[in-house]
């Protein structure tokens, strides 16, 4: 009896205990969701107090991280505001590919203006003009946010002009479709209709045809 069940014991499947269990893997893992709680911290400290008011020290309360793990990765608040102001008005209006420069133009024209019309886009926009005002650092940040713009401007001129199509420069299309929604929303003399947006579109093709 005591061999049988001694043999039965050393054929089971032993089974994993709780500690040497796999453990599911974590999506985006703790970087990412540091970084989005950091982000979303300085979005609601920018919409509740105006850039300037604020501190690290409030940002990492908010986000309930420690100082030190903000200033490793980021190093500075400058830096940091920025890092924000480029993801909610570059990563999030993406360059689209429609196939046509008029039609790229259109969809780029009208995220731009979805992004910059709620509560957030306007305290970030407001921040990216306020930091060209804060010493080196907020001038090294405001540059880095033209140059992301910048780029994103470029590569969709390249690529219509790779398909044969006649392009503006990308600074026109600053000084054309954003400079205009940027001065609207900023100084709020008037909305982002869909309309006006259209219209900004059209009158920079208009011009671009007559060269």
């Amino acid at each position: 009896m005591g061999t049988s069940v001694t043999n039965a014991s050393a054929n089971c499947v032993k089974l994993p205990s709780v500690s040497e269990a796999p453990k599911p893997r974590r999506v985006g893992g703790r970087s990412a969701r540091v970084r989005a709680d950091v982000h979303n911290a300085v979005t609601d400290l920018i919409a509740a107090r105006g850039h300037g008011n604020f501190t690290v020290a409030d940002i990492a309360a908010r986000a309930g991280v420690a100082d030190s793990s903000i200033y490793r990765r980021w190093g500075s608040l400058e830096s940091l505001v920025m890092d924000v102001a480029l993801a909610r008005l570059t990563a999030e209006s993406p360059v689209p590919d429609t196939g046509f420069l008029e039609g790229d133009l259109r969809a780029y024209a009208a995220g731009v203006a979805r992004d910059i019309t709620g509560p957030e886009g306007l305290a970030v926009l407001r921040l990216v003009v306020a930091l060209s005002s804060a010493g080196e650092a907020g001038l090294a940040a405001r540059d880095r946010f033209i140059a992301e713009r910048g780029a994103q401007l470029r590569s969709m001129v390249d690529r219509a002009r790779a398909r044969g199509e006649e392009a503006p420069d990308a600074l026109e299309i600053v000084d054309h479709i954003l400079a205009p929604m940027y001065i609207r929303i900023l100084f709020g003399t008037a909305r982002l209709t869909p309309h006006y947006v259209e219209s900004l579109v059209a009158r920079l093709l208009r011009e671009a045809g007559r060269r």
